[in-house]
């Protein structure tokens, strides 16, 4: 089953810190599913936090978006991030990443954003992959 990749697991591959370095290319190199929410925080997170300029953040996730599996913000996605948001009692963000996996039938959640082990329509599986990094 395929894994989906959050926002934090991609802006890692271009930390400082070369533990989590190796965890997030690690899952890159796989090919996670990846939606348009994690690009468009990937790309605003590069241009405020890591100060690229525009040509290098915009490579940077043209090289994302080929290297993934992309999904697409469409209603269905929306009306079931409503649905996890009050099922599953997190932020509607948050929400909006979890449904993105969910309706991709991926079994694997990587990220920081959510409690490592929890389960979500007894399919998807947050994992953190920094625990130990």
């Amino acid at each position: 089953m395929p894994a989906f990749a959050d926002t934090n697991v991609v802006v890692y591959a271009f930390s400082k810190d070369d533990a989590k370095i190796a965890v997030a290319e690690g899952i890159l190199e796989k090919q996670p599913t990846i939606s348009v929410q994690v690009i468009s925080e990937f790309l605003n997170v590069c241009r405020i936090k890591l100060g690229m300029d525009v040509p290098t953040r915009h490579k940077l996730a043209r090289e994302l978006i080929a290297g993934c599996n992309g999904v697409a913000l469409e209603p269905r996605l929306v009306e079931k991030a409503m649905e996890v948001e009050v099922q599953g009692r997190i932020s509607y963000w948050d929400a909006l990443i979890v449904a993105a996996a969910l309706l991709s039938g991926c079994d694997t959640l990587y990220t920081e954003d959510l409690q490592h082990g929890r389960t979500f329509d007894g399919q998807l599986t947050v994992v953190n992959p920094f625990v130990a990094a």
